[in-house]
């Protein structure tokens, strides 16, 4: 079971709480038990678990991502100019893995899955495969 989903963002560094849609899926799907990819289908967007309780998470997060990885660094060599974005994925990953138990995804109190922009603003996509057992 695949479903693709799409998602517009609205600035060019940006995370988007997609946790109640994958939990939807899960239920439309009706698994009680089994794992669940969530993907980003992007080399300059990806997917990462964090808090979505405190909304100044997502923003200490994306601050601290644009220190790290600065939009103007003079030696990147990237034609397109978005050598940020990219490395920024690779630190957040383009994919979590989650587990299915009793039809809910297994997440902390605080946890929710977010997909992240890194060079919106964008039409974009993520994929979610529901692996049953």
């Amino acid at each position: 079971m695949m479903k693709i989903f799409e998602v517009k963002t609205e600035s060019h560094d940006q995370m988007i709480d997609i946790t109640e849609s994958v939990s939807s899926y899960i239920k439309e799907q009706g698994v009680e038990e089994g794992i669940i990819v969530v993907s980003s289908l992007h080399t300059t967007a990806g997917i990462t678990i964090n808090e979505n309780a405190d909304p100044d998470v997502k923003t200490d997060m994306l601050n601290r991502l644009r220190e790290v990885y600065p939009w103007d660094h003079l030696e990147d060599k990237h034609a397109e100019g978005n050598t940020a974005s990219h490395l920024k994925v690779s630190t957040v990953g383009h994919a979590q893995t989650l587990i299915i138990s009793e039809g809910e995804m297994v997440l902390g109190t605080w946890q929710g899955i977010y997909f992240c922009e890194f060079d919106g603003p964008r039409n974009r996509k993520y994929a979610v495969k529901i692996i049953a057992s």
